[in-house]
């Protein structure tokens, strides 16, 4: 999941992933002069910046706006929870809707002649090529993986290509030792269909919108609604469509990660050179001459960035699908934590972070070959290398099925789970509580329960409907304009007028709990490794390992630590942001401009003053954007943290899906949306949203 440098029309970075290939955006920060003024600098001190005025002047009208509508709705409706009479239970419509779509879905043509084929269709793409991957067996896999990593890495015998097919067989040689062969290749079978499937629907849109301002106009909303919808909200929609199992898996795996291959696609065509395109045209090439020979070849290293974060973000959902019956690594991963049998899950957890980094470093390998341009290989040493590789794939898939068989040989597999429960129990019995001065990780995940959690959800619960709206307009005429605020009322409305007011209230309270445990440590590290290069250096392989791990797998080493409740999903919330927050706020402090650091140091301004001065005001979009992303990653996790007891919305959504109650669970996953869209309104610095 990764993001590049922006150009006038880029879009918003993609949940959790700040790729190191990349930089994150900058909400559309012009580049201060040397003297240190920007469109965002704040007045001398005592008098606002002209950035402020205009905000103020929006609150002002609020504020006399809520001195009449206030009084008129406390009037009529009370000044406690959602009023009743303001809402309308929309379950028993969604239950109905439920019920016919099961009973007409062998005999209505809207199935028979249309959604039923796209079913057909999916499971036989997954049955075959799990039938392919089943037919080359253990070693031809391996063999296959190991050559497709070698060739993206350059097909030499340098150390890129040799190190990357390393981490190919040090991965699946970990999957067999693991004994989740063929879990792994469920797994595998279904990324393979949803990466295909997204990235050529992803590289048509981004076509689209990299060719045509109309288009990109109308998928601007679209990818931007997509980006703060929580990977769960994407499965209910299809289960109520297709049923559980692979149909709704693998299409809201292909929705939910097509649009970073629409966006950095249409990206590199927009920024491609304009020289580049002149001399093509000067020498007669019509339009589509260009886009074949300039526009593609320049735009294909963000269109590799995009598929890159294509299949990060497909690995991701084809995990958390496990839920809707996609069966594979996830659903080990899954029933092993609803039995919160930490050691069960651990092993299909490391075998899901493997394959990640495998893929990661796959793509990335190729993404550099594209830049080395030292040594480029003639077509014909091309094809030879394809050719040896593809003989040596057959020779190991025929030569390892002959000796050892198709599975992984049972005698060389390992069990990690007697061992690593053992060392749960440990942990919980010296860690939990009990420790002298500091307690231990069971007592701070229910001290955090009980001192900081419940009085916010008490207090949110226990606030005025009208006061709850009225700071969400205002929270949101800081940042954007009054149609931003118009969007954030409407969307906590929603929430209201479905009948989950304190549902929701509670699931935001989690929320802001994780995302000030997050800015607190993000911005202070972010900071530190803008100014240390050291700092940045150390932490910068921890980063990239953590961006590639899918949201699922968070949730496994918490609770080994803190037990289940909200407290372990709000630390799962916190690591999972953390990289983007400290990336987005480093890449804001760093690139602060040298003149006006120049210009502060000859003032004889300290370090700490440059810091707080100069850096830190001139980094205000940047560090605006981390709280906007941090927000949006947060909210994911803490949704999947119904999993392991984190409750409110999550929990809706997890006892609809198994429960096939899909009237709680839609009516949870629309509130998740809306709270989504208020989240992302209230945070969002309106430099970006104008870029939009």
């Amino acid at each position: 999941m990764t993001t590049a440098t922006p150009a006038p029309s880029s879009p918003a970075p993609e949940p959790g992933k700040l790729r190191k290939t990349g930089k994150p955006e900058e909400s559309g920060r012009t580049a201060p002069t040397a003297s240190g003024s920007g469109p965002d600098r704040e007045g001398p001190p005592g008098r606002p910046g002209p950035a402020a005025r205009p905000a103020a002047r929006r609150l002002l009208v609020l504020a006399l706006l809520a001195l009449v509508a206030i009084p008129l709705a406390a009037s009529a409706w009370g000044s406690g929870s959602w009023p009743d009479a303001l809402t309308y239970d929309v379950r028993p419509p969604l239950d109905e809707l439920d019920a016919w779509l099961v009973d007409n879905r062998e005999s209505h043509w809207l199935f028979l002649y249309f959604l039923l084929h796209i079913s057909n269709n999916a499971v036989l793409a997954v049955d075959g090529v799990l039938a392919l991957l089943q037919g080359l067996g253990w070693t031809g896999v391996t063999a296959g993986a190991a050559a497709l990593a070698w060739f993206a890495g350059g097909a030499d015998l340098g150390r890129r290509a040799l190190r990357t097919a390393a981490t190919a067989l040090g991965t699946f040689a970990a999957i067999g030792l693991l004994d989740l062969w063929a879990p792994a290749m469920e797994t595998l079978a279904l990324m393979a269909v949803a990466v295909a499937a997204a990235a050529l629907i992803g590289a048509a849109l981004g076509l689209a919108a990299g060719l045509s301002d109309r288009c990109e106009r109308l998928l601007r909303p679209v990818f931007d609604t997509m980006q703060v919808m929580p990977a769960f909200a994407y499965l209910l929609p299809f289960v109520l469509l297709f049923g559980i199992g692979t149909p709704s898996a693998l299409i809201a795996t292909v929705i939910y990660a097509a649009p970073p291959m629409a966006r950095l696609t249409s990206l590199g065509l927009r920024g491609a050179d304009p020289a580049a395109l002149e001399a093509s045209a000067s020498l007669g090439a019509n339009a589509w001459q260009r886009l074949v020979t300039a526009r593609l070849p320049l735009a294909r290293r963000q269109m590799l960035l995009g598929l890159n974060q294509t299949i990060m973000m497909c690995l991701s959902m084809v995990v958390l699908a496990s839920v809707i019956g996609a069966g594979g690594l996830g659903d080990e991963v899954f029933t092993a934590l609803s039995r919160v049998d930490v050691g069960q899950a651990l092993g299909p957890g490391i075998a899901i972070v493997l394959i990640a980094i495998w893929l990661d470093r796959t793509t990335a390998a190729a993404g550099a070959r594209l830049d080395d341009t030292s040594a480029p290989a003639s077509r014909g040493r091309a094809w030879t290398v394809r050719a040896a590789a593809a003989a040596l794939v057959a020779a190991a898939s025929a030569a390892g099925s002959a000796a050892l068989g198709r599975q992984w040989p049972e005698q060389w597999t390992v069990s990690v789970s007697a061992p690593v429960n053992t060392a749960v129990d440990w942990i919980t019995d010296n860690l939990g509580s009990g420790i002298p001065l500091i307690g231990g990780t069971v007592t701070w995940s229910e001290n955090f329960a009980r001192w900081v959690l419940n009085p916010l959800r008490d207090g949110l619960q226990g606030a005025p409907w009208w006061l709850l709206l009225l700071a969400a307009a205002a929270l949101a005429l800081l940042t954007g304009t009054w149609r931003t605020a118009a969007t954030a009322v409407a969307a906590l409305a929603a929430i209201g007028a479905m009948g989950l007011w304190p549902t929701s209230l509670n699931t935001l309270s989690q929320v802001l709990a994780a995302l000030v445990v997050t800015l607190l440590p993000g911005v202070a590290i972010g900071v530190l490794a803008a100014r240390v290069p050291w700092v940045d250096r150390a932490i910068r392989p921890v980063l990239d390992v953590m961006q590639t791990m899918p949201q699922f797998i968070y949730l496994i080493p918490v609770v080994a630590l803190f037990n289940v409740g909200r407290t372990a999903a709000i630390i799962a919330a916190v690591v999972y942001a953390l990289p983007a927050v400290i990336r987005i706020t480093a890449q804001g402090v760093r690139e602060t401009d040298p003149g006006a650091l120049e210009a502060a140091r000859s003032m004889g301004a300290s370090t700490g003053q440059q810091l707080r001065h100069v850096q830190l005001p001139l980094a205000r979009p940047a560090l605006l954007l981390a709280v906007n992303q941090g927000v949006v990653l947060v909210l994911a996790i803490v949704v999947i943290g119904g999993l392991v007891g984190g409750g409110a919305l999550g929990y809706d959504v997890v006892y609809g899906l198994q429960k096939s109650e899909l009237g709680i669970g839609l009516t949870a996953g629309a509130a998740i949306v809306c709270l989504g869209v208020l989240l992302d309104r209230v945070t969002q610095p309106a430099a970006t949203r104008d870029r939009r």
